[in-house]
């Protein structure tokens, strides 16, 4: 959490008459109940971007001070707008970096790597130039010399990364198993890559980034998803049977296999 950027947020709110009431929020010309994050969130984070007091720059700053402070979904979401709407694209300097840096801190990130997932991720539009910002364009730094905190990025990038494009995501799947400590984010981002709805791999590549992970020989759906890439499978909902068959036969043969559970489903 950024402290400058939370206290901006936090001030910003209470001229508007939005402050903190014990767990929730109140505003204080009405007299209704108290207001959750998302209800804030809902009601006031357009506003950011009509702020006229600042640039767009520093519109987008208070914003992901919001997020901080907030740490509500859709404060990202209002994010997204502006930069796809009539108002954007907003600066991707700071655009990329504010989501960097929430992705580097040694706190709960699920709203910024769902929103990554979600949104930028599943829209072919966006999935290139995201993805290169959070982690593609200095892969190959973070495995060579990188910090603890670039190295959490790395490993939530990748294991929210399933609907990138396998040829978008390949060459960092490629970079980053070669430290082990990404093993396991690895991993999920190819179980992911599977299951998901939107998800994308190549299925010879993908079996030779699985081939080379140091992971736990009972690891869960590890044994699953060797047999389905081996036999050439690319999604689970393009072959929605082969999953099963291969986790119905591993009961047969005495261990447990089932559906993983990550990854949008199909609607």
């Amino acid at each position: 959490m950024e402290v400058q950027a939370v206290e901006g947020a936090r001030r910003w709110l209470a001229e508007r008459g939005v402050v903190e009431a014990g767990e929730g929020w109140a505003d204080v010309e009405e007299s209704e109940g108290p207001l959750t994050a998302n209800e804030v969130a809902h009601s006031w984070v357009s506003e950011v971007f009509t702020d006229e007091g600042l640039d767009v720059a520093g519109q987008l700053r208070l914003a992901f001070g919001l997020l901080d402070l907030l740490d509500d979904y859709w404060v990202t979401c209002e994010i997204r707008f502006a930069d796809r709407g009539s108002r954007g694209p907003l600066p991707a300097d700071v655009l990329w970096d504010g989501y960097r840096r929430r992705l580097e801190a040694d706190r709960d990130a699920e709203a910024v790597t769902y929103s990554l997932w979600v949104d930028w991720f599943e829209d072919r539009d966006t999935a290139a130039t995201a993805f290169a910002a959070v982690l593609g364009n200095d892969i190959d730094h973070i495995v060579a010399e990188g910090s603890d905190a670039s190295l959490r990025r790395a490993g939530r990038v990748l294991a929210c990364s399933g609907p990138v494009p396998w040829p978008v995501k390949q060459k960092a799947y490629d970079t980053a198993v070669r430290l082990p400590a990404l093993h396991e984010p690895l991993f999920e981002g190819l179980l992911a890559s599977y299951h998901d709805l939107y998800g994308d791999l190549e299925p010879t590549a993908a079996l030779a980034v699985l081939a080379q992970l140091q992971l736990p020989a009972d690891t869960p759906h590890l044994m699953e998803l060797r047999s389905v890439l081996t036999a050439g499978h690319t999604n689970h909902y393009r072959a929605p049977h082969a999953w099963d068959d291969v986790a119905a036969r591993a009961v047969d043969g005495g261990f447990r296999g089932a559906h993983s559970g990550r990854g949008r489903q199909a609607e």
